[in-house]
């Protein structure tokens, strides 16, 4: 049986991806360039992508070495953040719909906090990193957002909007978003990395998140069959 798309008339949710999903970087490596170390961050982030590093482990690894960071620094990016292309009319769409829109993040709270306002968002999970005196300490604040932070957010606010399975799509693009494309109704894969592509029911390959419309209809043409596409 082919793989049934959410009904777009009626009541859903859209759960999203931050990083290299909504805006066109990873924030701790963007953070990380600016103060001048980019590089060896990027490259951590790259192996935890891809599955291979766990996350926690290397979010902590990541977020020691931008002890001393300016919080100001932080604010000045985020004063005008690359957003993905296609990403306010993927947005205006699921609105049109009535549709409710999640933003689930690894990322930090600064940009989560810059998407939720300029996507009206209803709710917002990311995570925390502490500062001091206007100063990163290399620390996080409360607990992580991870693989399975972002499983248990979508399942969680599915049962409190009494939402059919078939109504909740969730759009990601790393390895810690495998839990969540596989919990949702539908999962979309968007410029993926490989280990994510292989458990979502949708792939798309081109930088405009507006193809995801053509996808919920049912009218994007994918090159290469989508794994899981049975139900």
């Amino acid at each position: 049986m082919a793989h049934l798309l959410p009904k777009m008339h009626a009541p859903g949710m859209v759960v999203f991806d931050m990083d290299s999903t909504l805006i066109q970087m990873e924030s701790i490596d963007a953070i990380a360039e600016m103060a001048g170390f980019g590089a060896e961050v990027a490259s951590i982030t790259e192996a935890a992508m891809q599955g291979e590093l766990d996350f926690k482990e290397a979010l902590a690894q990541r977020v020691a070495k931008l002890e001393g960071v300016t919080e100001q620094l932080i604010l000045d990016m985020c004063s005008n953040l690359p957003w993905m292309p296609g990403v306010d009319a993927l947005i205006e769409w699921f609105k049109s719909k009535r549709w409710r829109v999640v933003i689930v993040s690894g990322g930090f709270t600064w940009f989560a906090d810059e998407a939720a306002r300029r996507f009206n968002a209803d709710h917002v999970v990311c995570n925390c990193l502490e500062v001091v005196h206007g100063k990163l300490t290399g620390k996080l604040l409360g607990p992580i957002v991870d693989a399975k932070t972002k499983q248990q957010t979508l399942l969680s606010l599915m049962n409190t909007w009494h939402l059919d399975l078939q109504q909740v799509v969730a759009v990601g693009d790393g390895a810690n978003d495998i839990d969540m494309i596989q919990a949702a109704g539908t999962g979309i894969a968007f410029m993926a990395k490989p280990a994510l592509k292989k458990v979502a029911d949708i792939s798309i390959e081109a930088p405009d998140l507006s193809l995801a419309i053509h996808a919920l209809q049912g009218s994007y043409p994918s090159p290469q069959p989508v794994p899981n596409e049975a139900l």
